[in-house]
């Protein structure tokens, strides 16, 4: 029996629409103001306001009414209402996690399908369109998978061995850092400021760590732990079963989803919007994804070579860091300078400093050069709208809300800025269409006089 889930590919569907006209199918041709036109001269006869109580005014009625009891009842139970989100949240988190791991691989899924074509252009097209989705899933899959163990294993024993070395080290720089604090006392009472007594001893500490460790139950930490990690692990699974299965029959499940709309939704037009304005979202967030790997994994190579060059310790391990901290916008070079020069500086704080310069010229060489050139141009977004964005999504969402906000932000603002286009020059037409009609006027009034 045929498969009908492989869909052939030809020219005529790889073709894929230009921004401009996903927007110009999302957003009506006169931006709604016709539509608003209509409706004032509807609601408003002879001068007089209208108000038309028929069954669908009294459907919005019960809607409000309903939505403002719900809200009510959501204030004064906002317990209640916390737990169910959450437990609605847990259910499912792995289905989420597996539409963004599914996201992510279709990235590079897509290209490969396109070289898949042009390498095997000769042969059956049957057998092509039956092979193409699977040997790219799996070649997709498997190059994501092995970048990122590979990433692991190269930083791993690094890691490992800068953790050690601080360790070993730790006594040495507490007698340091106690060195310090006896100077600065001293330099203190020279100038005749009285410095409350401080002290800062290696033994003191780990024997407080130690009691810290034995008094917050441990084992009880332990056990949950363990809990937590074998349930991430089968929700992992799940979410990786879930996007391979997205993937594999995305033409499919984009169908049935496009039915159902057709099923509910009251014009076919609207169905087509919401289908457009997807597109909309999956080009800006993919532009955005690509090009903040790209710009991270540039930052990571320059930050490594420099560090080399300049014969810095943990040039590998904070290079990653200060890479893998470049995907946060605006504010991921603060974090990754900050704790670089943190282990730097246990080693050598004059490196240290000198460290914290590099990054600082780097970040303008990023600033100026990578960013709008790799990142800005990808989502067409404005600095000032790039840290508004950032600020907002942070401040809701943490980390996950800064790396989602900047591409959020670049869907609404193309969105707007056509919508605002589009309003202007349809005010401009109606604007000159009253003025000839004016002047049409005129010599009639003047005949009669």
């Amino acid at each position: 029996m045929e498969n009908n889930n492989q869909i052939p590919v030809n020219e005529e569907q790889t073709k894929e629409p230009t921004s401009k006209e996903l927007l110009a199918s999302v957003i009506p041709e006169d931006g709604g103001i016709d539509e608003q036109t209509k409706k004032s001269k509807k609601s408003n006869i002879g001068g007089r306001l209208v108000f038309e109580f028929n069954a669908k005014t009294i459907k919005y009625i019960f809607g409000a009414a309903v939505l403002i009891i719900l809200f009510a009842w959501g204030i004064n139970n906002t317990d209640k209402v916390s737990g169910i989100i959450s437990g609605f949240f847990s259910i499912i988190s792995p289905f989420i996690t597996g539409f963004c791991f599914a996201f992510i691989i279709n990235v590079l899924m897509r290209p490969m399908e396109k070289i898949f074509d042009k390498l095997f252009k000769k042969s059956s097209e049957k057998i092509r369109n039956k092979i193409r989705r699977p040997v790219c899933l799996i070649l997709s899959t498997v190059i994501i998978i092995g970048l990122l163990f590979a990433l692991i294993f190269m930083i791993l024993p690094e890691f490992m061995n800068t953790l050690q070395n601080l360790i070993k080290a730790f006594p040495r720089y507490a007698a340091q850092v106690e060195t310090w604090i006896e100077k600065i006392i001293a330099f203190a009472a020279i100038h005749g400021v009285t410095l409350p007594e401080m002290s800062f001893n290696a033994d003191t500490v780990l024997n407080t760590l130690k009691n810290f460790i034995n008094s917050s139950g441990i084992v009880d930490k332990t056990l949950t732990f363990t809990g937590s990690l074998v349930s991430g692990i089968v929700n992992l699974i799940v979410a990786i079963a879930f996007s391979l299965y997205l993937l594999a029959q995305k033409e499919t499940l984009s169908s049935q989803a496009k039915r159902f709309m057709q099923a509910f939704l009251p014009k076919k037009n609207d169905v087509n919007r919401i289908v457009n304005f997807i597109g909309i979202v999956d080009r800006t967030f993919t532009s955005f994804l690509t090009g903040q790997l790209t710009e991270a994994v540039i930052i990571g190579v320059l930050c490594f070579i420099g560090m080399l060059i300049f014969k810095m310790p943990y040039a590998a391990v904070i290079s990653v860091l200060v890479g893998f901290t470049a995907l946060i916008p605006v504010f991921g070079a603060f974090i990754g300078t900050a704790i670089g020069a943190f282990l730097i500086l246990f080693d050598d704080p004059m490196k240290a400093v000198w460290f914290v310069v590099f990054i600082v010229v780097l970040q303008q060489l990023e600033g100026n050069l990578i960013y709008p050139k790799v990142v800005g141009k990808s989502v067409g977004l404005p600095g000032i709208w790039v840290l508004a964005a950032v600020t907002i999504g942070g401040t809701l969402g943490g980390v996950l809300g800064i790396l989602l906000s900047v591409p959020f932000c670049a869907v609404i603002y193309c969105l707007l800025a056509y919508l605002v286009d589009v309003r202007l020059k349809k005010k401009e037409e109606l604007e000159s269409e009253q003025e000839k009609s004016s002047k049409k006027k005129q010599p009639c009034n003047e005949n009669k006089k």
